[in-house]
């Protein structure tokens, strides 16, 4: 046996996570998918912070697409996540051709569902955006601003596909190398669009769309030329039912709970539009980034945890899944609370970098002072998250995030009109939603734990 794993392993080119040290192995795996985390966060937030020197009004227009985006991107986890489970427990099983197959799979699955995204919202882009009922130039330029992101779909569904399937294979540092290659690409490109050539908005859209086609290209290169991942799997094929299902089983509720999360945002933004104008807008969506640095962090070690559990789980040995739950969540929780005292007592000086202007970063102050209360019981989540989607139980967590994510409208609505607290309403309605996601689900955990472990 072990010769068969030691060949299998070889010639895969992947890393097995069924034994050694649970701890280093986590780390190892988390840090690289934490960064590429932050990489990918970094597109918007580089758009936004260049975007930011020409005004609060260019930022709001980044801000409505970045939501839009982030629907996107939240479909493209079903490939994710279906690639790092069904990836995932087939090398943990020691299955090659399984490994194989569903690496296709979902490739095939991504780029399909990526041109169909990209035809729709190019198509539609002004009916979608005028939602926010933003002044008639702000929507001008964010119709223009969508239709260039909309040609990048495919670039986007396949870089995550690739990165799930990387992840599973217990290489998470080549996406984080490509992403970040992108990223300075990108970094690069933007005070050249928009600041040198006056392209504004329009040059923050087509910096980012050279910087994710040029990611997917090197990661082409890398499966095909240099690593010959899984004796470099074919992008295109023949979809079959029985594999096509079971990625479907697995990454639809994670791809429609981020899908919800997105739209119930778009709502918000609506809302925060509504009772601030556009600088409530863009209170919510640069806020929103910065959040994501807190979210990020998380996600890094929850989809560690995935994948670490997927392997093991597969394997049989759920004494090594007690251990990774528990180290995740001591990391996670350190984690957590930085975070609260950073937002909760520097959330202007935070929010000032992103956007200089001072009737701006008082109101983003606001926001994350009253969101940082939230930190620890989202950690909580997002590691208890984790440890469900290593198992295959991707429906719980899609649950509570679709319930209290709904629960955002009425709340919000709730506080800011009827009890008169205004923005701070709809800012009071994220951080409490937040806090119960947490806890419900730490109380579903504990009633299946011993199924798990």
């Amino acid at each position: 046996m072990c010769i068969v794993n030691c060949q299998f392993k070889k010639v895969q080119g992947i890393k097995d996570l069924t034994t050694g040290s649970i701890r280093r192995q986590l780390f190892n795996l988390a840090m690289p998918i934490m960064g590429t985390s932050f990489i990918q966060m970094a597109y918007s937030l580089t758009d936004m912070a260049w975007v930011g020197r020409l005004g609060s009004e260019a930022v709001a227009t980044i801000g409505a697409v970045a939501i839009l985006t982030w629907l996107i991107s939240s479909f493209s986890l079903l490939n994710k996540v279906g690639a790092e489970v069904s990836v995932g427990q087939s090398i943990g099983a020691k299955d090659e051709e399984n490994a194989r197959t569903f690496a296709s799979h979902n490739t095939t699955i991504a780029l399909t569902l990526a041109i169909s995204c990209g035809i729709l919202f190019f198509l539609f882009a002004r009916p979608v955006l005028s939602i926010y009922k933003l002044d008639r130039e702000i929507e001008e330029h964010a119709i223009t601003y969508l239709r260039i992101i909309s040609t990048a779909f495919p670039f986007v569904f396949l870089t995550s596909a690739f990165t799930g399937i990387y992840n599973a294979s217990g290489q998470s540092r080549i996406p984080f190398y490509i992403s970040g290659t992108g990223l300075l690409l990108n970094m690069l490109l933007d005070p050249l669009f928009i600041l040198v050539f006056k392209w504004g908005t329009t040059g923050a859209a087509c910096a980012t769309w050279i910087a994710e086609a040029f990611v997917v290209c090197l990661f082409i290169y890398q499966i095909r030329f240099k690593d010959r991942l899984m004796n470099g799997f074919p992008f295109l094929v023949s979809l079959k039912r029985l594999y096509t299902k079971k990625i479907f089983i697995l990454g639809t509720p994670v791809a429609l709970l981020n899908m919800f999360f997105a739209i119930i945002n778009l709502l918000m933004g609506r809302t925060a539009s509504t009772q601030g104008g556009h600088i409530g807008l863009t209170t919510l969506t640069a806020g929103g980034q910065i959040e994501a640095i807190a979210w990020n962090t998380s996600q890094g070690f929850s989809t560690a945890l995935s994948t670490f559990t997927a392997q093991n789980y597969a394997a049989g040995k759920k004494d090594r899944l007690q251990g990774a739950y528990h180290a995740t969540l001591v990391m996670t929780t350190v984690i957590g609370i930085f975070c609260t005292l950073l937002f909760v007592f520097f959330g202007s000086e935070v929010f000032s970098v992103i956007i200089p202007e001072r009737e701006a970063y008082i109101a983003g102050g606001v926001f994350l002072r009253i969101d940082g209360y939230s930190m620890l019981f989202m950690m909580m989540e997002i590691t208890i998250q984790g440890l469900f989607y290593g198992t295959g139980r991707t429906i719980p967590p899609a649950i509570i995030s679709i319930t209290f994510n709904t629960l955002r409208i009425p709340l919000a609505i709730l506080l800011s009109s009827y009890l008169g607290m205004g923005i701070e309403g709809v800012w009071w309605a994220i951080s409490i939603t937040s806090i119960l996601k947490g806890i419900v689900a730490f109380l579903w955990f504990r009633t299946l734990r011993k199924k798990i472990f």
